[in-house]
């Protein structure tokens, strides 16, 4: 499969061959459905803790004998039916909320994502995207080029000017091919891939 490559100011510069495992699947709904809710599971923390019938500061007093008195049958007031009492099956923060998912179906998903990106028109595989400064403006200049504005950049290595200049920009991303997410590449409206990032994402989906 061949895609357009961008030169760094948005000029055609040639085409690309990628794979067509990569870039040409078809979309698979339920895959891409497991993988996303995957990610986020495996990403939560158990930060909740509920008090059992047995961590309730009540006492352990039967509050009134079992006949006779016209009322409900009672045993204790740590009952989970009374006001104040425990919950019946509360949350520990032990709680395990991970979702497992087999590596092949994960990397089988994200080549689904990415296919449907090329499909949208919201990847673009540009040459390099190299800044000579940490400042801010350089990078808005650069980005400018493109005519873009709500962007991920996916590069094979993230330098210290990347990095600074693209820090305090709204609704902008600058990730390793590595650290890529699939809720990020469904979130941003277009992503940017570098060439050479391109070679590395093949390496870890293939």
């Amino acid at each position: 499969m061949e895609l357009k490559l961008i030169g760094e100011k948005n000029q055609t510069s040639g085409n690309i061959i990628v794979s067509d495992e990569l870039f040409n699947r078809a979309y698979n709904e339920s895959l891409v459905h497991q993988v996303i809710t995957s990610y986020l599971s495996n990403a939560r923390g158990a930060t909740r803790a509920q008090k059992g019938r047995a961590d309730v500061a009540k006492s352990t007093r039967k509050p009134w004998r079992q006949k006779g008195t016209g009322r409900a049958r009672a045993g204790m007031a740590s009952s989970p039916i009374w006001r104040g009492g425990g919950k019946i099956f509360p949350n520990s923060p032990d709680e395990n909320y991970r979702k497992k998912l087999n590596k092949k179906m994960y990397r089988v998903g994200l080549s689904v994502i990415f296919s449907q990106l090329i499909r949208d028109d919201r990847l673009l595989i540009i040459d390099k995207f190299n800044i000579d400064t940490h400042k801010t403006k350089s990078f808005v200049e650069k980005l400018s080029a493109f005519g873009l504005d709500e962007v991920m950049l996916i590069t094979n290595q993230v330098d210290d000017n990347l990095y600074l200049s693209s820090r305090n920009i709204p609704r902008v991303s600058v990730v390793e091919v590595k650290n890529i997410n699939p809720v990020s590449l469904l979130k941003f409206e277009r992503i940017l891939l570098t060439s050479e990032g391109l070679k590395k994402l093949e390496e870890l989906l293939s």
